[in-house]
């Protein structure tokens, strides 16, 4: 094989890749925006980390805490928040690792999430949940058109 063939096959491999973790990402949005802690757990791996210090101070859960958080939420989707987030960025690092960037606004906060995610068994999950937020001013991160 020469170099063009290996550089086809790649750019093949990580297009069919690239779609698989859109697809996890829109997943994963639809999961926080409906509070449907079942398709949550389609996403995230069962020992996935969750963190974040925009309070102050060093939050850190895993899922058996942060999904019954997730289910006494009042759903952006109920509460009438429009459907809006952005993927600002997917990388591969290799053939079972990536990392994301999205961004959204619901809850009354615009979220930067940084999803670090690992392929296991043929299929992309969230191993980590790195994220900033900052109270929401009267203009949103994003516009309300996006997917």
């Amino acid at each position: 094989m020469n170099q063009a063939q290996v550089y086809a096959v790649d750019k093949q491999v990580y297009g069919i890749e690239y779609f698989a973790i859109v697809d996890l990402l829109k997943r994963y949005y639809d999961a926080l925006y409906r509070c449907d802690t079942d398709l949550l757990a389609t996403v995230f791996h069962a020992s996935a980390q969750y963190f974040t210090a925009s309070s102050g101070g060093l939050l850190h859960l895993d899922m058996k805490t942060y999904f019954p958080i997730v289910e006494q939420r009042i759903s952006p989707e109920s509460s009438g928040e429009p459907y809006a987030f952005s993927i600002d960025s997917i990388e591969l690092a290799g053939a079972v690792t990536a990392i994301a960037r999205m961004q959204c606004s619901m809850l009354g906060k615009d979220f930067i999430d940084l999803l670090t995610l690992i392929k296991l068994e043929g299929e992309w999950k969230i191993i980590t949940k790195v994220f900033h937020y900052t109270v929401h001013t009267d203009k949103a991160i994003l516009p309300t058109n996006q997917n």
